[in-house]
């Protein structure tokens, strides 16, 4: 098959960005916009909700999809699976794990429902699912709607986390939900959790989290939705029963994509896709399968179809993750900058607010590309206002940053990314500083 016209990577300048050498780095900041197609009179300060992605990927979305319309038997049976293989294989790689254990979803929150749909819980009425507070809300909804539905069998623990906190605290929160379950009579059978939770969104020490469950017999189920693309991941050492992370936010791969990623040991387990399509097997025997390339494992089989979607963005990850290495200087300078920028512009926007970040001692919740920055209100203003800030960044400042309660506070989450910069977490200070004044003077009382 012909391949797409890449165009040529622009030249690298060096930046001294955040204190980044001049001589090692891309130009990360505001001229990595060149690349990407936001409207320019708007800031995107929140690309950990649904991410973006560089023009010269989405230009091979739309040819993908321009195949497709072309000659849509050709491409979609023929063709695409083949281009969804290298997809597979290339991020694998990435995550440092074998290719028949990784298959592409929509998002994160598919692949957490379609590992806790195909779970066969105990008729026993013990097995418990263990969570933690922080957890995303729609995956929470999830282990509801299933405890909601289980008629008794299925029971949910949650995990309460006040931040800040070290990560032994965490663990040891773990552990006494661990042994409250046991006291109880109940069964822990899996515990759910993030590498960094959306609100507020920390890292968690999920390493040390996968190897509690491995030691006490839990099925551990990672959601990366902030993962692939921000953090470092190596799934052969970290070795958990299920992983999915989103590629669309982190990794710039069009909206939507995620990988979802099961050992062969409990690939047994996930039967079918969500929802059910061409590659499930039911005990009574295959049923005829219209599609003509098949892979040798039932696993990937199960996803390589799921009924007529547009997967386009599937077909990009491979793209996506040579465009980071060839325009950006591949993942460990991105990672690094991202990092730094969010550490140090969360310091920036703090000083301005005369307020902090939140953080631990070991500072080891701001491993990531998120930061957390405190807002001088009071509780009583914070929870009437937040609404009304959020519409009016948007209707009078042109940007959007997520507004959360914590610990009876309210906060700001700030993404940093290769497009952005110190000055903007700067800005993002002087119009977060002017919203609170004109919350304090009463204009959210006003609508």
């Amino acid at each position: 098959m012909s391949s797409h016209t890449e165009t040529s990577a622009p030249s690298t300048i060096g930046s001294d960005v955040v204190g980044m050498r001049e001589n090692t780095s891309p130009v990360f900041g505001q001229r990595m916009l060149q690349h990407f197609d936001f409207d320019p009179s708007c800031r995107n300060l929140n690309h950990g909700s649904f991410g973006a992605s560089p023009r010269e990927i989405r230009k091979k979305l739309c040819w993908f999809q321009d195949l497709a319309e072309a000659r849509p038997d050709q491409f979609i049976r023929y063709e695409a699976p083949d281009i969804l293989n290298e997809s597979r294989e290339a991020v694998a790689k990435l995550l440092n794990a074998p290719t028949d254990t990784v298959v592409l979803v929509p998002n994160a929150t598919v692949g957490v429902n379609t590992v806790l749909r195909n779970i066969d819980w105990n008729d026993d009425e013990k097995d418990e699912i263990l969570y933690f507070s922080t957890i995303y809300g729609a995956c929470g909804n999830t282990i509801d709607y299933l405890v909601d539905s289980s008629h008794s069998r299925i029971s949910a623990r949650e995990v309460r986390l006040t931040y800040p906190l070290e990560d032994e605290e965490v663990i040891a929160a773990l552990k006494d939900a661990i042994e409250a379950s046991t006291k109880s009579g109940k069964r822990a059978r899996l515990c759910l959790f993030d590498t960094i939770s959306s609100l507020p969104s920390v890292r968690l020490p999920f390493e040390q989290i996968t190897k509690i469950c491995r030691e006490t017999g839990i099925l551990s189920l990672i959601d990366g939705a902030q993962g692939v693309g921000m953090i470092d991941i190596d799934l052969k050492g970290l070795d958990p029963d299920f992983f999915v992370s989103n590629c669309h936010k982190w990794l710039f791969v069009p909206r939507s994509c995620a990988v979802l990623y099961v050992p062969e040991r409990n690939q047994a387990m996930i039967k079918s896709s969500l929802p059910t399509s061409h590659g499930y097997i039911p005990k009574s025997g295959k049923r005829f399968n219209p599609l003509p390339k098949h892979n040798g494992s039932n696993f990937v089989n199960n996803f390589q179809f799921v009924g007529t979607l547009d997967t386009s963005a599937y077909l990009c990850v491979k793209d996506t993750i040579e465009w980071r290495h060839r325009v950006l200087g591949g993942e460990a300078k991105i990672i690094e900058y991202i990092q730094t920028l969010a550490r140090e512009g969360g310091k920036k926007t703090a000083s301005i607010l005369g307020t902090w970040v939140l953080d631990n001692k070991s500072n080891s919740m701001s491993k990531c590309a998120t930061t957390n920055v405190a807002l001088p209100l009071g509780p009583e203003d914070s929870i009437r206002a937040s609404g009304w800030m959020m519409e009016t960044m948007m209707s009078d400042y042109k940007t959007f940053i997520p507004l959360f309660r914590h610990n009876d506070r309210l906060w700001a989450r700030i993404s940093a990314q290769v497009y952005l910069d110190i000055q903007d977490f700067e800005w993002a200070g002087h119009i977060l500083l002017e919203l609170c004044d004109r919350v304090k003077r009463g204009e959210d009382r006003n609508v």
